[in-house]
């Protein structure tokens, strides 16, 4: 499967963003979705992931009850909705999907087969 990010952009502090993840040639429905990020000099960080099924998204800590992740699997795509943005927030964002990964595994990038070329959010203060 072949993933596009996309939304990414500068907004002041307090704002929203969000980015969407397009899916092709494969079978959307059959792939966990996740985003993650990466600021500079930094490692990249899991920030969300849904399930292939329906089921409670996960989130790291620094983002719970500001971002929200979703999928429409009828458009092939993915979400992160990104609320009450702050400065700490800002990186090249990530979309990723794979197909058997589990629950103990999604907040490690290298378990992930698939990437999106990554957009870049700024947050300004």
């Amino acid at each position: 499967v072949q993933l596009q990010a996309y939304g990414g952009g500068l907004v002041q502090a307090g704002g929203s963003l969000r980015l969407s993840c397009a899916a092709s040639g494969g079978t959307f429905s059959r792939y966990t979705m996740a985003w993650f990020r990466q600021a500079p000099g930094k490692e990249r960080e899991f920030v969300a992931a849904a399930f292939r099924r329906a089921g409670t998204p996960f989130y790291t800590d620094s983002v719970k009850g500001r971002f929200t992740i979703s999928r429409d699997n009828a458009k092939n795509a993915a979400y992160l909705q990104m609320n009450s943005l702050k400065p700490e927030d800002t990186a090249v964002y990530y979309c990723a999907a794979d197909e058997s990964i589990i629950l103990s595994s999604i907040r490690i990038p290298r378990n992930y087969d698939y990437w999106g070329q990554g957009t870049l959010v700024t947050v300004s203060s």
